[in-house]
């Protein structure tokens, strides 16, 4: 009975042991990736195509994304006679920063991006790039100088990635729906630089 009892009592703080280790790994791994899923994300150019990379010398200043819509009317192709096409008419989105807290709109045209400050600037465009079927192009352009003070003063590019929409319609564009508009859906990360 007595070595019953000892082997009981044995097996009894094994599994106990082993319960406790077992939920010290759990904490354990739970507080770290809980940690690192709450630390911000670095910004990185690393996956983009060259052409639409901001050179050196910059730095982010602000990251913010762009959910909204596209109008598209469907006109005379240029040079074309006799043919139509979907034309980009205007963007016109919410700029929200990564907690989904709206800190600007973009509108146009002219592509216009101001801040909830009152700060707002136009753009040169520079470089555009596929980014996937479906999607507006990366985009990259040089922010001409900014009007008002504020979270706009001092930006230097701006990089239109993450895409995702925003393409012409799939509707038909002929002689016959000439005139007509149609809205398109996107969402776009807008990355806004500084001189470093």
């Amino acid at each position: 009975m007595n070595t019953t009892l000892t082997l009981s009592s044995r097996t009894l703080a094994i599994a106990g042991a082993v319960t406790a280790a077992a939920l010290l790994t759990a904490c354990g791994s739970m507080s770290s990736s809980s940690a690192s899923s709450s630390r911000p994300m670095m910004y990185s150019q690393d996956g983009l195509p060259d052409t639409i990379k901001v050179p050196a010398g910059n730095k982010v200043a602000m990251e913010t994304v762009g959910v909204g819509e596209i109008t598209y009317e469907c006109r005379d192709k240029a040079n074309a006679p006799g043919q139509t096409e979907w034309f980009f008419v205007g963007p016109k989105a919410v700029l929200n920063d990564r907690s989904g807290k709206q800190v600007g709109t973009y509108y146009g045209p002219p592509a216009t991006w101001e801040s909830q400050d009152g700060s707002k600037l136009t753009a040169t465009q520079l470089a555009v790039a596929p980014s996937g079927t479906g999607n507006l192009p990366y985009q990259l352009v040089k922010a001409n100088p900014a009007m008002g003070s504020g979270a706009m003063t001092g930006v230097t590019y701006i990089q239109r990635v993450a895409l995702k929409g925003g393409v012409a319609p799939a509707a038909a564009c002929t002689a016959t729906n000439k005139g007509e508009r149609q809205i398109v859906k996107y969402q776009a990360d807008y990355i806004f630089w500084k001189a470093a």
